[in-house]
């Protein structure tokens, strides 16, 4: 199974896809070295991906997954997938499970003020909760709470999955 850990950016896809990957002794992956240097470079100037930018990564994403699935029982994905038809590709063939990590635009905001050093450019912020489409069926962390108490929750109901 992959564990995909998704939100808008600045949501703590990464930081709790790590601790989530290390409590339960599996990989984690993160989406964005997927992307190419076009791509990066693109949002690092405030410009959003389009739907075409976007298909070639999440067909690799899918592509690597699938090797993941084949090697591991499970891993840990933190990747935005903001639309069910992202999502729909990444799970295809494949058993995943939705992780949602929903928090305010001004929560968010503030936390990426305080991020340093990536290349995902905040103004782009409002673009992804416009673009956001809340998942069916996946697992929903409100983000306004402690990473160590989030991945503990986590944990407990992957266990009831």
């Amino acid at each position: 199974m992959v564990i995909i850990i998704m939100g808008v950016s600045g949501s703590g896809k990464t930081t709790v896809g790590l601790k989530l990957g290390k409590e339960l002794g599996c990989p984690f992956y993160d989406s964005d070295d997927f992307h190419t240097e076009a791509a990066k470079e693109k949002m690092s100037r405030g410009i959003a991906l389009t739907d075409e930018d976007r298909f070639p990564w999440l067909r690799r994403l899918a592509d690597a997954m699938k090797g993941w699935e084949r090697e591991n029982k499970q891993s840990v994905l933190a990747c935005s997938a903001l639309k069910q038809k992202y999502r729909d590709i990444l799970e295809k063939d494949l058993p995943v499970r939705w992780i949602y990590l929903k928090g305010t635009p001004e929560l968010i905001r503030q936390r990426l003020k305080e991020r340093k050093s990536h290349f995902w450019n905040p103004q782009l912020l409002d673009s992804q909760f416009a673009a956001l489409e809340e998942p069916a069926g996946a697992i929903t962390l409100d983000i306004n709470q402690d990473s160590d108490k989030m991945v503990g929750s986590l944990v407990r109901q992957l266990k009831e999955f």
